[in-house]
């Protein structure tokens, strides 16, 4: 007989929600939205730097979802998240799923220079030894990290999110712009979406070193309002060197819109001096108060993940959510 939306759910028992350290707020407000109470344990640090995790709750039989995105320290929230894993594994929880807004070595995805790893490859390894048995993320920077894991996974985008708010602004006489040709084919669902013109930045990376100059425009900025958008700003050079060229080239109000905030040491001070009209970005890498320029606007992704895990759990449709 076909399994039944209520045997599908009884099967996996009730939601249990843990957080990791890198992201309490996330985890707060995905269990507001659900409106059940985030899972409880208690984690120590010992002297050797060894990490240690006890649940303060059961999870036998129960659909466990782990929150922990990978933002700095990198390497310590990644091995917290597979302590979470194998703790829950072992207090013998029915499903673990694990919630990454921002899964890190996502551009490590292919041997494109001579003896280097696939680091992308081995993440998931790490993570599906460790015990998960289901994985979400957020804008992956390569779509073809997907088929790097053997488990059943939604790969979603923060795209409605954003474009959600930007076409209730109503911004007149606006263009959609790349970051560079790698993202073309993104920018141009973001032109159709919103029913702009779309134009892309050529640029070129030198050396080793990942620095990258603007060279030129496709497409016609002049005078007209333009949304700069891609999907991670780390170092911000990229998109510094983007606005420089397009009010060169006599663009009016820039707008810039991504996912990840991963924001390296300078890059505020780049953006700052970019001149830009709104940065509109996410929240699945935390960014401190301290370190909000005013100008910029944080949506929420919470609310998205809450309702991901609870058609997950349902054994629903997550593709209904953006008509797909």
């Amino acid at each position: 007989m076909p399994q039944t939306q209520s045997n599908f759910i009884a099967s996996y028992g009730a939601i249990k929600l843990f957080g990791g350290s890198s992201c309490p707020d996330m985890t707060r407000e995905i269990a507001e939205y659900l409106n059940i109470p985030a899972g409880l344990y208690t984690r120590e640090v010992f002297p050797n730097e060894n990490i240690f995790i006890r649940l303060n709750e059961s999870v036998r039989g129960q659909d466990v979802y782990i929150v922990q995105t990978m933002c700095s320290p990198v390497h310590e929230n990644i091995f917290e998240l597979l302590i979470l894993i194998d703790t829950v594994k072992r207090d013998s929880a029915a499903r673990i799923n694990v919630v990454v807004p921002y899964l890190s070595y996502s551009r490590s995805d292919k041997k494109d220079q001579p003896r280097v790893g696939i680091a992308a490859r081995m993440l998931a390894n790490m993570l599906e030894v460790a015990g998960a048995d289901r994985y979400m993320t957020i804008d992956l920077h390569a779509g073809q990290i997907q088929g790097f894991y053997n488990i059943p996974g939604d790969a979603l985008t923060a795209f409605h999110i954003l474009a959600k708010y930007v076409s209730e602004k109503h911004i007149p006489n606006l263009v959609v712009c790349s970051t560079d040709l790698g993202y073309a084919k993104k920018a141009r669902n973001w032109a159709e979406k919103l029913d702009t013109p779309l134009a892309i930045i050529e640029k070129r990376r030198t050396g080793n070193t990942g620095t990258s100059e603007a060279l030129t425009i496709i497409g016609d900025v002049r005078d007209k309002n333009v949304l700069l958008v891609d999907d991670e700003v780390l170092t911000g050079g990229s998109v510094f060197n983007a606005a420089k060229l397009l009010y060169d080239e006599g663009a009016q109000d820039v707008y810039l819109a991504f996912t990840h905030a991963m924001l390296g040491d300078n890059a505020l001070e780049k953006l700052t001096e970019c001149r830009f009209k709104e940065i509109i970005l996410t929240n699945t890498v935390p960014l401190r108060e301290s370190r909000r320029l005013p100008n910029m606007t944080v949506l929420s992704v919470a609310p998205m993940l809450g309702e991901v895990i609870r058609r997950a759990h349902e054994g629903r449709s997550v593709g209904e959510m953006f008509n797909e």
